[in-house]
């Protein structure tokens, strides 16, 4: 009976020690940025990022293996292959960009979480954490039915995120006038945006107004002519509402081509997709109001002054994404008793972080997106 006794005590001790031991363990989490070459600035940000946010979930569970991949394919496979064989890392935050997931469905027990924002034909084991093209166009969408705009056009660059745009645009079923792609090559894009606005026909339209005036009887003729010859073209715009699906100077090219071709801010709506409140824009006033939708702007900007605090330089924006997703993960790893397994992010779907409200589904992030305006040299919210 002893014998029985002295087993039993000596494997209840044995469980109770591993159990202690696992507890104690702390839950790795891959961080496979470019640390070198042309985008090195942003993965120090997103490093930097996501320890600013374990210092504020004050946890000493979790610890960050980050590794450098030079935004190369071959090299984000070989460090999340390092990760999972030596170090039993079962999340990783990364890669940014698309291109570099190339080859991480041979690790399909490894959960990326990826920054881009480009979600088509991602692996099964890839969950896109960027501000995609659906979360964007379906705020547009609230801001169309705010302002009762029915007649929306979509102007779509010919550029690598086309595909993101026109996919987003089929599954939103976001209600269009017209969409129209154009070239973003600044030679060509000016007779692009002529021939979508019908700048011709409507100049043409104000030349032989003048004449028939000028060869009528009308006794006022005079001074209609002298207020005519004020206006650059004569002839109502068939849409009321312009959407731009480009940015930085691309977005600022088009919205001067639409100037040129006397289609105006006062005139229609300027609407792009998110600008991360870029300050240039402020300066902009000939563009403005313009509206844009975007992530919660409070909350970014005390990340920014966080940030600015603790290593002495700005943030890029993307490293605001790798914040939120840090603590994401830590809530759903605490919400499962520490244990880690891909189902933790498909148990429950909804989320509210720093960015705003979002959701987890078919192997992306979609977020509730805020609604700004650029006008009086000020950003605005809308909703």
């Amino acid at each position: 009976m002893k014998t029985y006794i002295t087993k039993f005590y000596i494997l209840l001790f044995f469980i109770l020690f591993v159990q202690n031991a696992f507890s104690s363990e702390k839950i790795k989490i891959g961080l496979i940025v470019p640390l070198s070459g042309e985008y090195s600035y942003i993965g120090s940000s997103i490093i930097n990022s996501v320890h600013l946010a374990i210092n504020k979930i004050d946890s000493d569970k979790i610890e960050i293996l980050p590794r450098d991949n030079n935004s190369n394919p071959n090299l984000t496979f070989k460090a999340a292959k390092d990760l999972y064989d030596n170090h039993n890392v079962r999340i990783i935050i990364g890669p940014i960009f698309k291109e570099n997931n190339l080859y991480l469905n041979k690790l399909p027990n490894v959960t990326f979480l990826t920054l881009s924002n480009k979600m088509t034909n991602n692996n099964s084991n890839i969950i896109s954490a960027g501000i995609n093209a659906i979360s964007q166009i379906n705020a547009i969408k609230k801001f169309q039915l705010i302002k009762k705009l029915e007649r929306t056009i979509f102007l779509v660059p010919n550029s690598d995120y086309k595909n993101e745009i026109e996919d987003a645009i089929k599954f939103t079923k976001i209600r269009l006038k017209d969409k129209y792609n154009y070239d973003t090559d600044p030679t060509l894009l000016t007779s692009q945006i002529e021939k979508i606005t019908r700048y011709p026909q409507r100049k043409q339209n104000l030349i032989d107004e003048i004449e028939r005036i000028e060869n009528s009887n009308d006794l006022n003729k005079d001074k209609k002519i002298e207020k005519l010859k004020k206006r650059d073209t004569l002839g109502g715009i068939n849409f009321d509402s312009v959407i731009i699906g480009d940015f930085d100077e691309n977005l600022k090219s088009v919205a001067t081509s639409l100037l040129y071709t006397d289609v105006s801010s006062d005139r229609v709506y300027y609407i792009c997709l998110n600008q991360w409140f870029d300050e240039t824009l402020i300066g902009e006033t000939s563009l403005q109001p313009l509206y844009f939708p975007s992530i919660n702007k409070e909350n970014f900007t005390e990340f920014v002054k966080q940030y600015e605090y603790y290593f002495k330089e700005m943030p890029t924006q993307i490293s605001f994404l790798s914040y939120d997703l840090m603590g994401l993960v830590y809530y759903l790893i605490y919400k499962n008793s520490f244990n880690v397994d891909k189902k933790i992010f498909y148990e429950e779907s909804r989320f509210k972080g720093k960015t705003g409200i979002f959701e987890i589904k078919e192997n992306k992030i979609t977020h509730e997106l805020s609604f700004y305006s650029v006008e009086n040299k000020q950003f605005k919210k809308i909703f």
